[in-house]
């Protein structure tokens, strides 16, 4: 339907090519989402204790591991008071549509990852309402160093089939650890990698199975009986990570660099709010190719005085 002027009717979504959401579904009368990630057949749930890719109960996987190295969670990072707050001071700001159903405040440098161009543009620094949470984050012995450059919150909402799709943050700009703050409601992960290598993964006996399992066992050991071993296709592998309210995620080495991570559509329950905050890469870091640029970048971005970009 044509607007006034004969101009096309805005979208009340930010969807483009393939992506979609429930509004342009509805839009175009129903129907299957445009895009729809493959289906994975080996589904596992990661373990904060023991830092295990454990098989999902009830499925042909359940009793089986894997190590899956990369992945913290800092549970109650924020307090419920704290959380409150800062979803007020964030809805004080406008929200840009974005795809796949979410909005997005971003508070960084104008970037170009393809041409791997960059200027600071109109960023004027993460907003002030970061400063304390930036500075707790610092203060954490996971997180020493961890100077953010780019922050972006992203809004989700099950009415608008809010999610995003697996992908890789670049790693031009971006340094070594993701950090995304969850805020609002529980939410779930989803990690995989698009690959046809072979990932292997070991059955332990339930004593003692987390040592069991990284310790490379030698044949006629005694705990070798325990242990056997089965191999799954690596893209065929999905890794589920539950994000409570209030948690920090981190993510560091092959979760951040082999492994996509996404938020399927049907894990978005009620509002969602993730605020994620990068550091920069080595390049851009004293004695890096643009080091004197990321420092330009890392004054602005601690003024602490940013409005969305």
């Amino acid at each position: 339907m044509a607007a006034a002027g004969g101009g096309a009717r805005p979208r009340d979504c930010g969807c483009k090519g393939v992506r979609t959401c429930l509004v342009c579904e509805r839009e175009r009368g129903g129907g299957p989402p445009g895009a729809v990630a493959p289906q994975k057949t080996a589904h596992f749930i990661y373990c904060l204790e023991t830092g295990l890719a454990m098989g999902k109960e009830k499925s042909e996987f359940a009793g089986w591991a894997f190590p899956f190295p990369g992945v913290a969670l800092i549970k109650d990072f924020v307090t419920a008071e704290e959380e409150a707050e800062l979803v007020r001071l964030m809805d004080q700001d406008d929200w840009k549509l974005s795809q796949s159903g979410r909005r997005k405040q971003d508070y960084g440098p104008k970037v170009n990852f393809r041409k791997q161009k960059l200027k600071p543009g109109a960023f004027d620094g993460l907003p002030s309402f970061s400063r304390e949470i930036v500075q707790r984050m610092g203060a954490h012995p996971l997180l020493e160093r961890f100077l953010p450059v780019e922050q972006c919150n992203l809004d989700y909402h099950p009415e608008r089939g809010s999610a995003i799709d697996p992908h890789l943050d670049d790693s031009w700009l971006w340094g070594e650890r993701l950090l995304s703050l969850n805020l609002l409601s529980p939410t779930v992960m989803s990690m995989s990698r698009d690959c046809d290598e072979m990932l292997q993964l070991l059955s332990a006996a339930p004593r003692g199975m987390r040592n069991s399992v990284q310790k490379d066992t030698k044949a006629g050991d005694p705990e070798d009986a325990q242990v056997t071993r089965r191999a799954v296709v690596c893209d065929q592998v999905e890794v589920a990570i539950h994000l409570p309210a209030r948690s920090l995620l981190v993510l560091f080495g092959a979760a951040r660099y082999q492994w996509k991570h996404a938020i399927h559509r049907q894990h978005i329950q009620s509002r969602r709010i993730c605020a994620t905050f990068r550091e920069l890469s080595a390049e851009f870091c004293p004695g890096g190719k643009w080091g004197e640029l990321g420092q330009e970048l890392l004054q602005i971005a601690l003024s602490f005085q940013g409005k969305p970009v």
